[in-house]
């Protein structure tokens, strides 16, 4: 197990935190895909078109191509929210790390570094309209490269901002993420995060392909330290 060590985000780490955070999104489209091929729906439309086309035409190989068309094409759909996804943050609040949460009070970006290279990365800014009485702080961009895993560095990572946010004063640590993420999910549940909601992404392929997006919460009493 190599050492690692976590500090605040430096502007000569932006190239290697785009990168991984890129190739991290793009990491779950095969997972997708496999929730895709489990839908009802699409084992339908696998076993009908085929059948349909084999009844019109007579012809197994016409099938067999319109099965194989229909892999790719559901392949590229499964890839769709990830690729959007990261395209958004690109032009957004990673377009310029610094500006969008070093500038920003009660904001943070953090990075696990390990050999001199940038392995792991996690962000948080406060909520713009928490619910009454609380001050909420929303992690986003929690990533370990694939080298890295196994090693408790994604848990070291969301310690840092449950640490950050009872510094701050913060009432609740809360994040996004979708089903498909079921190692985040594993994560999260075992550090004590709450499910507090879950809603369908919006968008037609959202729809499609029954992408689910998982709400948690951590409160933060502050008489009491985060039991993790």
């Amino acid at each position: 197990m190599a050492p690692y060590h976590i500090r605040q985000y430096q502007e000569r780490d932006r190239k290697r935190v785009l990168e991984l955070f890129s190739r991290g999104m793009e990491e779950h489209a095969p997972a997708t895909f496999r929730h895709l091929l489990k839908l009802p729906r699409t084992l339908l439309l696998l076993l009908g078109v085929p059948l349909a086309t084999v009844l019109v035409s007579g012809s197994w190989l016409l099938a067999v191509v319109c099965i194989v068309f229909l892999l790719l094409f559901l392949r590229f759909l499964a890839g769709q929210p990830w690729k959007n996804y990261v395209s958004m943050c690109l032009h957004t609040d990673m377009a310029d790390i610094t500006k969008s949460y070093l500038s920003v009070p009660g904001s943070g970006f953090w990075v696990a570094e390990s050999g001199g290279q940038v392995v792991g990365t996690v962000a948080a800014r406060p909520v713009k309209a928490p619910p009454s009485g609380r001050k909420q702080l929303e992690l986003f961009r929690l990533s370990v490269s694939s080298q890295h895993r196994g090693q408790g560095m994604a848990k070291a990572l969301v310690r840092t901002v449950l640490q950050f946010a009872r510094d701050q004063g913060y009432s609740d640590l809360v994040l996004e993420t979708s089903v498909i993420q079921q190692g985040a999910v594993s994560l999260y549940e075992a550090m004590g995060f709450q499910k507090t909601g879950l809603f369908l992404l919006d968008g037609i392929v959202g729809r499609v392909i029954d992408f689910f997006v998982i709400r948690f919460m951590y409160p933060l009493p502050s008489a009491q330290e985060p039991r993790l």
